[in-house]
């Protein structure tokens, strides 16, 4: 049994199989999500879990070399705002429509029980060398 990190079977699982240059998609209840790619559900009730904590969980495993969010949430969530410019120095943003058509290409998404708008970010895994 894992003694650390992500315990959640499906999730860590997901993660292992993730390549440089792969894209994961961090999102919140209300984002619309896109056929194709592998989905690990963490949604449990309104808010829970945070996007913030699944985020930072995320981080603790992944090597992440890019990061693109909707320019909307500037606006409309400026907490998640300022804890994506935190996190990522270099964040990329775009309109909310282009992040949702970027997502059809992410190899893994990871929805949290966020409730707030525009709690979304597209990684950009990297490589540790």
């Amino acid at each position: 049994m894992k003694r650390a990190g992500i315990l959640n079977r499906h999730l860590a699982g997901a993660i292992a199989e993730l390549g440089h240059g792969d894209t994961v998609l961090v999102c919140d209840v209300g984002m619309p999500l896109p056929p194709g790619p592998r989905v690990v559900d963490l949604a449990f009730r309104a808010g829970v879990p945070a996007f913030a904590e699944v985020l930072d969980g995320l981080l603790d495993e992944l090597v992440v070399e890019g990061a693109t969010a909707a320019r909307e949430a500037r606006d409309a969530n400026p907490g998640v705002s300022r804890l994506l410019e935190t996190r990522f120095p270099r964040l990329e943003l775009v309109p909310h429509d282009r992040l949702k058509a970027l997502t059809a290409s992410a190899r893994l998404v990871v929805r949290t029980g966020e409730a707030r708008p525009y709690a979304n970010v597209l990684l950009r895994c990297g490589v540790c060398f």
